[in-house]
């Protein structure tokens, strides 16, 4: 199985002395995975008491039935996890506010190779390490997947994204989320957090509600953070070449139209 190797959590040591109000509706931070799980979790997270967050596991379908009591409306918590769609899914987060985040596939592409070549990620793909492949035959992996190893990019973002997408779901995508975090004084920053944020069941954002932001944005507190990935052998370009933006298009037509990107 594959591992991920993070620095430990030092969350709290950051956010200790914040006077957090309770929130009163479970709440589940889920996401296609490589679309900003840390940063959505991190900022939630300088909201809602530390006794409230659901810190046993990172939830996900194959042990959804043991941790149904993150979801328990009674017992409010904050949770986060990789959260397939399933009948068994939807049923567990009837209660529950979700939000889901997304990013456009075609970033999405350039974060997957990023982690994958990073010392961060070790597991049966060391091929892509090795220094006989290129860039672009990497990136194309990414989108086609590793035969019995690493499954595609149509099947990850259609089971973790696009399946949720009409339902009950808060889908929020990862582009408008920094967005607003790099333009934090805009009163169209301070609409999306409210909008974000108050569904938990806080009355109102709290007065400091912009350093909350910036606190749970910072890169040192997210250990997949791309300046905290090392080891990364070979340059990852800044923008998806033309070629492989056409491959996307084709592996997974209407994705992107889909999720708002078109």
């Amino acid at each position: 199985m594959p591992t991920v190797h993070l620095d430990a959590d030092r969350f709290e040591e950051y956010t200790q002395d914040l006077i957090r109000e309770p929130i009163s509706r479970p709440t589940f931070l889920n996401s296609v995975p490589k679309c900003g799980t840390h940063l959505i979790k991190n900022i939630m997270r300088t909201f809602a008491p530390a006794t409230q967050h659901y810190n046993e596991v990172f939830i996900q379908i194959p042990i959804l039935q043991q941790h149904l009591q993150a979801f328990n409306p009674n017992d409010p918590k904050l949770s986060w996890g990789h959260m397939l769609f399933s009948d068994q899914s939807a049923i567990a987060l009837r209660d529950t506010y979700h939000i889901l985040m997304v990013r456009d596939p075609y970033s999405w592409v350039l974060a997957r190779a990023r982690f994958f070549l990073s010392d961060n990620f070790q597991g049966n793909m060391e091929n892509l390490k090795s220094g006989q492949l290129t860039i672009e035959e990497i990136m194309n992996l990414m989108i086609w997947g590793l035969h019995r190893k690493a499954p595609p990019l149509k099947d990850i973002f259609e089971l973790n994204g696009s399946a949720w997408t009409g339902t009950r779901a808060k889908v929020v995508r990862l582009e408008d989320l920094t967005w607003h975090i790099n333009n934090i004084d805009t009163i169209e920053a301070e609409r999306f957090f409210f909008d974000l944020i108050t569904p938990t069941g806080i009355a109102e954002l709290p007065s400091d509600w912009k350093d909350r932001v910036r606190l749970g944005s910072k890169p040192e507190l997210s250990g997949t953070h791309r300046d905290n990935l090392s080891g990364i052998a070979l340059e990852i370009p800044k923008e998806l070449p033309t070629a492989q933006k056409r491959l996307v298009d084709h592996a997974a037509p209407g994705l992107r139209k889909l999720l708002g990107y078109e």
